[in-house]
C-alpha cells in the first residue's frame, strides 16, 4: 500500500523529492536494496535532491546546527566521547539500536552510522554544555528515525 500511495505521489509531483524518499525508505524497511537504489538513481537523473536532515540545538544563546556524520563542529571531539558514553548507558539499560533502515552491509556500519544522526550529536552536545536537569530543546527539520527516537527516550 505505502509502495502504490509513493508511486502516486511521484506521478502527481513528480519534481517533488519527498515521494523518492518516501518510496526509498519503503524499500529499505523491506530490505529491499535493488529498488532502494533505482529510485535514487531516478531521483539523481531527475535532478531531484532531497533536503539534508538537520537538527538545531540553542545552547547558552548560541544556535548550533547538525547534519549526520558531522565533523565541523568545534566541539566534535567532546561530543563523540559523550556519544560514546551514553551509548554504553543507554545499552546497559536495554537499548538496542534499529538499524534496519540503515542502508550498510556490515552491522557495526549500521550502528556507527545511527549513532551519528543529528539528533544524537545536537543531544550530546546539549549534555556537554548545560547542567545537569536542564531540558534540551531540539528542533529538526524533518522527520525522526524510529533509532534516534528510541535512543532519545533512553537517554
Amino acid at each position: 500500500m505505502g509502495e502504490h500511495v509513493a508511486k502516486q505521489i511521484l506521478e502527481l509531483e513528480p519534481e517533488n523529492a519527498s515521494g523518492y524518499v518516501l518510496l526509498s525508505n519503503i524499500y529499505a524497511a523491506a530490505g529491499n536494496r535493488h529498488l532502494w537504489e533505482k529510485v535514487a538513481q531516478q531521483r539523481n537523473e531527475r535532478g531531484e535532491k532531497k533536503n539534508p536532515g538537520c537538527t538545531w540545538i540553542k545552547v547558552n544563546n548560541l544556535v548550533h546546527t547538525f547534519v549526520v556524520d558531522d565533523q565541523h563542529h568545534p566541539q566534535m571531539i567532546e561530543i563523540r566521547a559523550e556519544l560514546k558514553r551514553l551509548s554504553g548507558l543507554v545499552h546497559d539499560l536495554g537499548y538496542v539500536p534499529h538499524t534496519k533502515l540503515v542502508l550498510h552491509e556490515v552491522e557495526e556500519e549500521k550502528v556507527f552510522h545511527s549513532c551519528h544522526h543529528s539528533e544524537k550529536l545536537a543531544i550530546a552536545l546539549g549534555l556537554i554544555n548545560t547542567a545537569p536537569g536542564t531540558p534540551l530543546r531540539i528542533r529538526k527539520n524533518l522527520w525522526v528515525c524510529e533509532d534516534c527516537h528510541s535512543s532519545t527516550k533512553f537517554i
